[in-house]
This record gives C-alpha cells, structure tokens and sequence, in this order.
C-alpha cells in the first residue's frame, strides 16, 4: 500500500509569530490517509475584537452544521436563551451581547453562543491533581479532531485574566485565572439530557467569576448542566474538589483527585466499556498513591496508555494534555516528545501543527 507523504511544512512542529488568525486555513484538520495534523493557535485578546471575529468566521461554518443537525426548532428560542443566561449567569450578558454583534447578529449565531440546551456531545478524557510540593492539574482532552477549536485563548473578558482551552467559542474545555483557579472537565457518562447549558460556558463562567475553589463550587451547585460532567478544580491555597454534574440531579461534591468517564459508579456500561473508564481511573488513583513520584514521570504517565488513546476515527484520541499550575499561573500544552508552554503573565500567540498517526 502506498504511504502518503508529508509536505516538509506538515512533517515537523513549529510556530508563527503575528497575527496567527491571517496565516491559518478555513478548517484547523489536514488528513493525509490514517494520518492528520491539527493547527493549533494561541490568541491573546483581552476584550472581544477582530481576532475572535476572525475565529468565528472560520469555525462557525461547521458549529451551525452541527447545532442545526436535529433541526433549528429542536433548539431554544433567542428569547429563552437570554433569559436563561440573565438568570444563571447575568454577569456575562454584555460580553454575549458583544461576542453576538462580531457574530454578524444573526438569531442561530446568537442562540448558539448562549450554549443553553445544544445538541447532546460527549467525550473521553482523564484529569487528576498531583498534590506535591507545587500541586497542578493534569488532563488529557481525547475527542474528535474534526469537532475540536484548537484554540488557546487569554482573554479579560469580565476584568479578570482568564488562559484556557477554547470550545464553542464562548466556553472553555479546561483554563486558569489570575486568582490561580483551575478547571477541567470529563464527561459524567451518563445519558440523561435536560434543560441547561453546555458545560463549556459553565467552566469559563466559574474563571471569570470566581476566585477560589469553594467560590467554584457554589457556581457548579446553581447552575444546571444540560448533561453529565466531572469537574475538577485546583486553587492557589492547594485546595482540590471534583463536584459530578447532572441535569436530572444535584451536584455531588467530592475530595477525588482523580475523574475519567463515570460518575460514583459505572451508569452506561457500554460507553465506560468503549473510553476504559473504569481502567484509566484504577491506573490514575494507584499513581496518585505514589507519593514519590516525581512531577515530570506523572505527567508522562498521560502519554502511555491506557491514558492515552489513538481511536481518532472513533472520537476518542487524545488530542492534547495540558497542566495547569495555579502557584505560577502557568499551562503547559503537551504531546509525546513535545511541550508549548504558556504564562498567565507573559503571554505568547502563535500556532503549532501536531501530527497525528503514521
């Protein structure tokens, strides 16, 4: 069989300095055979402006696709939007009304970007805290590359610095603010679906509103989640809490330094069958309990399996890892063999092309 070829460009890691939205192609996925490369690209960009309208023209095309795929009437009104978002989340109503104008102020731009009750997604994914001298969040985000923003974002949206994960374009998938609060997510697996919102606004509402971990929690105890998640928090003062999120069910908070694809016990077998949910927590909770193992061979551990997973083509591949390290506000953006590290305080746009497979 005849491998497919790299161009010189696609073949190796590296990075663009400028503006990195006016050097990247419509779609961040380039696929050659069983092999892809993903662009991922670093935006520094306080208040909503021309990069992040830059950034919707290029991602929205295939976020409509997806939003409309049970059809416009299966998702809620412009008017039920808004007033979800007063009421749960009123603080970030202006930075919705601006983020909906540079969206070009259509009515399925605007109720897209209030991520309130969106289509059902799910994913894999694993994050724990390591507790030693300097504590930090590690995750590994494993989804679909062709439903993924590959944006790293730095933002002051609500007057607090916020670093983290784009997705949907409003929310995050994982992020630090400059209080030293950090978030992540995994999917609950469950199946329930109800009336709230996407989890990805919920994590960038809690780092743009909150300061510590007990501050966070109360946030994820209020507002409802159209769906299953596990959310891991980390603070400055070391302080750690996993709250499991249900739409169906109150927030259940926990002191678990670990979290995969299930809850307090296994809901869908079939899925925690498919993600080896129930494995990667074993493998991550017998870790944890080696107290001597030092910061880097833990987050290598991330790169092995069963942590680390290659099933792209079935929306499970682990498309990065990141650590999070409140004390120096930090992030650390990781594959095998390579790291891209960003600081809170002195932050650097760019882009890097990962390769994927063989």
């Amino acid at each position: 069989m005849r491998r497919h070829k790299f161009p010189k460009i696609l073949s190796n890691c590296f990075e663009l300095r400028g503006n990195p939205l006016a050097k990247e192609p419509q779609c961040p996925v380039v696929r050659f055979g069983h092999a892809l490369n993903l662009a991922f690209t670093a935006i520094d960009e306080p208040q909503p402006g021309e990069k992040w309208a830059g950034l919707f023209g290029r991602l929205w095309p295939a976020y409509r696709q997806w939003w409309l795929k049970q059809g416009a009437e299966a998702r809620p009104t412009y008017l039920q939007c808004r007033r979800a978002l007063s009421t749960h989340m009123p603080e970030i109503l202006p930075v919705y009304d601006q983020l909906t104008e540079l969206a070009g102020g259509g009515d399925l731009a605007a109720r897209f970007l209030s991520v309130y009750l969106p289509p059902p997604y799910m994913a894999g994914c694993s994050q724990a805290i390591w507790a030693g001298p300097e504590p930090f969040l590690v995750r590994n985000y494993d989804y679909s590359p062709d439903a993924f923003d590959a944006v790293i974002l730095r933002t002051q949206w609500l007057g607090r610095r916020v670093m983290g994960v784009s997705d949907s374009l409003i929310g995050l998938l994982d992020g630090i603010n400059e209080d030293g609060l950090a978030v992540s997510l995994t999917f609950g697996g469950r199946r329930v679906t109800g009336e709230g919102f996407g989890i990805p606004l919920v994590l960038r509402y809690v780092l743009e509103t909150c300061a510590c971990v007990s501050e966070a929690v109360k946030v994820l105890q209020r507002i409802p989640c159209h769906m299953a998640y596990n959310v891991t928090l980390l603070d400055k003062s070391k302080r750690y809490k996993t709250v499991f999120v249900s739409p169906d069910r109150p927030a259940i908070v926990t002191d678990a330094a670990a979290a995969t694809n299930h809850q307090h016990e296994v809901e869908w077998p079939e899925h925690a069958l498919a993600t080896s949910s129930v494995e990667r927590e074993n493998y991550l909770l017998n870790r944890l309990k080696r107290q001597a193992w030092p910061r880097n061979r833990f987050i290598a551990a991330f790169h092995r399996p069963p942590l680390y997973s290659t099933k792209f083509e079935q929306g499970f591949g682990t498309l990065y890892t990141d650590v999070y390290t409140p004390a120096s506000l930090k992030l650390e953006l990781k594959w095998p063999g390579l790291s891209w590290p960003f600081d809170l305080d002195d932050f650097d746009e760019g882009v890097r092309h990962i390769q994927y497979g063989s």
